[in-house]
């Protein structure tokens, strides 16, 4: 069965109630659950230190610039890759990463709000919208979600995966809140997993986040692929892109990741150089829903967006290496600063 087809099997049954629909064959579980056994052993050759806070305000020199702006609202959502753990310094999570490249952008401060948990599955997402949404700051303006990765090692099922993340986009969206989601990324990329798990860990991550896309695009939001994080580096260089644990990404690695989500998050406020029209020497097309989302899970940063249903376009945003803007990673300010209308 193509993984379009089984992607809108998933989000079929999320939507209609519909019980677990396996990734995996029961004759591969064997065979699985014995690499899973020494992965374990050889993931985590070292600590990863817990995420450094980097909530608070970016782009300060914009606010300075003209004080009647009003700053843009920021935050993250899902797993350890949302949240930044692996790295040491603020500046080196994606929320910093993605509030000074926006803020640069935009030419605007940028108020970022990071309610990841480390370790989170998709169930942890209600408890996040409902922390998120209770600041009196009001709605962000900007939603990020990364999550699913510790769906597929706890073997949580398919189609109860998707229909949480689908409920977290729908109430975030329901306040007006724009929704980026970074899409479960290709756990067949962990250096230490061996074959058939590092097989398998790629199938069963590309088929999640196939039915993630689906859900997302229907409820409103964009996606954007993380796949093996992101780009060829973590192929080609793991022992750079990867953290101290093997698992986690780097400071490379997050930034990595950062560039390929920044250019989404930028043109759904309006605030990107570039337009939804597609260019076909990139790559880009207009395809029914599932199609896209099949073919966005093979390669890493593709951008899938709603158009006319059931039709999808794939995006394939050009990445641009900005300038920190100045004082763009200051400490991050009091709390009434960051509450504030």
């Amino acid at each position: 069965m193509s993984r379009a087809r089984v992607a809108r099997r998933i989000a079929a049954g999320a939507a209609y109630g519909g019980g677990s629909i396996g990734l995996l064959g029961v004759a591969a579980v064997g065979v699985m659950l014995a690499e899973v056994q020494l992965a374990k052993r050889n993931v985590g050759g070292g600590v990863a230190p817990l995420p450094p806070g980097a909530e608070g305000l970016y782009g300060r020199s914009f606010a300075a610039s003209d004080p009647g702006s009003a700053p843009l609202r920021l935050a993250l959502l899902g797993d350890s890759t949302a949240a930044g753990q692996g790295v040491r310094r603020a500046g080196q999570t994606p929320g910093a990463l993605l509030a000074s490249g926006l803020a640069a952008v935009a030419e605007r401060p940028v108020v970022l709000r990071n309610v990841a948990l480390p370790g989170a599955r998709s169930d942890d997402l209600e408890r996040q919208v409902s922390l998120l949404l209770s600041s009196p700051a009001g709605p962000p303006d900007v939603c990020v979600i990364m999550i699913g990765a510790n769906d597929v090692t706890h073997r949580m099922p398919a189609t109860e995966s998707v229909r949480l993340l689908a409920a977290a986009v729908r109430r975030l969206r329901t306040t007006g809140a724009e929704v980026v989601v970074g899409t479960c990324p290709d756990l067949g990329t962990i250096e230490p997993v061996y074959q058939p798990l590092r097989w398998l860990a790629r199938r069963v991550s590309r088929q999640l986040a196939a039915a993630q896309t689906i859900v997302v695009v229907e409820q409103g939001g964009r996606t954007v692929s993380l796949g093996d994080l992101l780009g060829p580096e973590f192929a080609a260089n793991p022992r750079e892109m990867f953290g101290a644990d093997n698992y986690h990404p780097s400071a490379e690695g997050y930034a990595t990741a950062a560039m390929a989500v920044l250019p989404t998050v930028c043109a759904v406020l309006g605030v990107w150089p570039e337009t939804d029209r597609l260019e076909p020497d990139r790559h880009e097309d207009m395809l029914p829903v599932a199609k896209a989302a099949a073919e966005a899970a093979k390669e890493a940063g593709t951008e899938v967006t709603g158009a006319r249903a059931p039709w999808a376009l794939l995006k394939h945003r050009r990445r641009r290496r900005l300038a920190e803007p100045p004082g763009a990673t200051e400490p991050a300010p009091s709390p009434e600063e960051v509450h504030r209308p």
